[in-house]
């Protein structure tokens, strides 16, 4: 049974003041491997004040010495990939092919960050104005359960560079995780109170964050729900806020698309991290004169995203996170049969042969309507459906008939026709045949998936969602 006791506070690992425990679960086993006492509104407003107190040194650092603390925090990292591998499997459960990349990412975001700082100008004349780019003050960052240590890392990584000092608060559901990764980035020796991490429930230490008068920065990962709420807190005080928030994405295939191609990219765009990813294309539109092809193929190709313990490397699919989110999975099942739509693949129940763990069959939903709450409500778990269209405008309508924009996946063997359709499609990405990830792109989304980017080359996103820009007119 693990114990995590402490939180770390001004360069420390301390006891909090909060005394609420919390249990951690293995998704695969259901068992409780662990508890975690949660931090309260006064650990939050102490994580504050620490931040608050390193700023006036840190805001003064030069380029160069951040340089030089990113790649510390990228070391130190690098370094313990493998606890951060077995943390993220035995408390999350997410199979192997993502953990690789979490893992590798999660150090990897530092050194990207410190090219990136390379090269941008904080200094800059415009006409007779000298404009200086400044740091916006005491960030705080609030982090999903779904990848944890990445999100954690990521927005520190653009904190540091920008000169700014933070304060992050993790999911509770996460807390073996980040003690692993706030290990890692204790070692890496920063000046006290550059970062602190608190662990608590979001009405209690998120809303003292997002409240307190001294945090001018709020960057959120999480719920469309949630972040309404955060921004509106934000608003009282006028703080700078960025959202990354809930999505529905679209993956179109064209009806000249090599489906060869296309049907194992969209199955693992739609599957990806069991589904519990806000970019997964859990929408899939195909023409209506090669539905039948599309549909048989699609099914034959799910075979192999098996489903079991995410220490097997051959799993493409985990459990979910937690029961709650397995009941309200199985809710959305039971909602699209009665809504009308037909089971491709997949159903109610764990897969055959599990008898235990928040394991949910693979599911594809035929004949789906885009009016229909499954295919318009984010459901967070490995259930997909297939909406036909007639042509090509149809496919745009329906693809950008959604609440969201986060990402979008385009499949066709013609790549001048794929851009001119990713062109019209509004959604902050656009993957075309599948093209691997590009860290150095900025990553957000329209509509209701949140304002603000993160990350992206050269600062003009990630980096300056940290800055404030100030000109003296001589």
């Amino acid at each position: 049974m693990r114990i995590i006791d402490r939180v770390y506070i001004d360069g420390s690992f301390v006891e909090p003041h909060g005394e609420q425990w919390a249990p951690l679960f293995n998704p695969a086993t259901e068992e409780q491997i662990g508890k975690v006492r949660l931090a309260d509104e006064e650990d939050a407003n102490r994580a504050v004040a620490a931040a608050r107190r390193a700023f006036p040194a840190f805001s003064n650092t030069s380029k160069e010495e951040r340089i030089t603390v990113l790649k510390r925090l990228h070391a130190a990292v690098s370094e313990r990939a493998g606890d951060l591998v077995e943390a993220m499997r035995v408390e999350y459960g997410a199979p192997s092919s993502f953990i690789d990349f979490a893992a590798r990412r999660a150090g990897n975001v530092f050194l990207d960050m410190a090219k990136t700082l390379e090269s941008y100008d904080f200094r800059r004349r415009i006409g007779r104005a000298d404009v200086e780019m400044r740091p916006s003050g005491v960030a705080v960052a609030i982090t999903p359960w779904n990848s944890n240590y990445s999100f954690i890392c990521g927005k520190l990584s653009a904190a540091i560079a920008s000169d700014s000092t933070m304060v992050i608060k993790p999911s509770e559901m996460s807390a073996i995780q980040t003690q692993v990764i706030t290990e890692c980035l204790h070692e890496a020796a920063l000046s006290k109170g550059v970062f602190n991490i608190v662990t608590g429930y979001g009405a209690v230490v998120g809303a003292a964050l997002t409240a307190n008068r001294d945090v001018s920065k709020i960057t959120f990962t999480g719920s469309t729900v949630t972040g309404r709420a955060i921004a509106q807190t934000a608003a009282a005080t006028m703080k700078r806020v960025t959202m990354e928030l809930g999505g529905k994405s679209p993956s179109i295939i064209l009806d000249d698309a090599d489906l060869e191609v296309a049907i194992p990219h969209v199955l693992a765009a739609g599957f990806l991290n069991s589904g519990q990813a806000c970019i997964a294309g859990t929408r899939i539109l195909v023409p209506e004169s090669r539905r039948d092809e599309i549909e048989a193929r699609l099914k034959e190709a799910a075979k192999v995203f098996t489903v079991g313990d995410p220490g097997d490397r051959e799993v493409r699919i985990g459990p979910l996170v937690s029961r709650k989110q397995w009941d309200r999975v199985q809710g959305y099942l039971r909602l699209g049969q009665e809504e009308g739509a037909t089971l491709l693949i997949g159903g109610e129940g764990r897969p055959e042969g599990l008898d235990r763990g928040w394991f949910v069959r693979p599911t594809i939903f035929s004949g789906v309507r885009n009016d229909m709450r499954i295919a318009r409500e984010e459901i967070f778990g490995p259930v997909l459906c297939v909406l036909s269209y007639r042509d090509e405008e149809e496919a745009i309508a329906i693809a950008n008939a959604t609440d969201y924009g986060l990402q979008a996946n385009v499949f066709s063997s013609d790549l001048e026709r794929a851009k001119r359709v990713a062109d019209r499609i509004e959604a902050g990405r656009v993957i075309i045949n599948g093209a691997p990830h590009e860290p150095f792109a900025p990553f957000g989304g329209f509509k209701q998936c949140g304002f603000g980017r993160e990350f992206g080359v050269f600062g003009v996103f990630g980096l300056e969602a940290f800055l404030e820009p100030r000109a003296v007119i001589a």
